[in-house]
């Protein structure tokens, strides 16, 4: 098996090196192997999972389901935001091991009419969902989080949240007013 330098691992993803570094530092991303010297090595199904080729096939013969990462923010004016929520994505489901897609969108979270969002549940209620994968409860939808879980759970998709921190009622308004 082959392997890439950080060099050439960041290149393939179109980030750079530092970026990777901090991956590997925070846990987001760990090297397939470290050599000699602390070097970090990583291979060519890292790159395809997080640039999510690696996709299940949907065919006669299997049955698989997906697992999906879903990113949003509020307003255009945050798709630097959105940018970087999808990175993090990526490399948490690469790192482990998901073979994913990513659906994003922008609306307000108290927006139940959003494009991606209507999207996934109707995939999720098409039984065709392993696992939602986001950052932050809150990116799913602002109220309603509990309800759209055990739905998704009825329909055995587990939502799986990164950063399990929570906000104070005080942020959480301000988050509210903001959208």
């Amino acid at each position: 098996m082959g392997y890439l330098s950080i060099g050439e691992f960041a290149e393939a993803i179109g980030k750079t090196t530092q970026t990777i570094r901090n991956w590997d530092n925070t846990g987001y991303l760990k090297p397939a192997k470290i050599g000699k010297g602390g070097h970090r090595y990583y291979t060519q199904q890292q790159v395809d999972n997080y640039l999510g080729k690696n996709k299940h096939l949907n065919n006669d013969f299997t049955n698989s389901r997906k697992i999906i990462g879903y990113c949003r923010v509020s307003t255009s004016k945050q798709k630097e935001n959105l940018e970087r929520q999808k990175d993090c994505v990526r490399a948490y489901c690469a790192a482990h091991g998901y073979q994913f897609e990513i659906i994003e969108d922008i609306g307000s979270g108290i927006n139940y009419n959003k494009t991606g969002l209507n999207a996934l549940i109707k995939m999720v209620l098409d039984n065709q969902v392993e696992k939602v994968v986001i950052m932050y409860k809150d990116r799913l939808v602002r109220f309603g989080f509990d309800m759209l879980k055990n739905i998704f759970n009825h329909f055995n998709t587990e939502i799986e949240i990164i950063d399990q921190t929570e906000k104070s009622e005080q942020e959480e308004l301000i988050d509210d007013v903001e959208e």
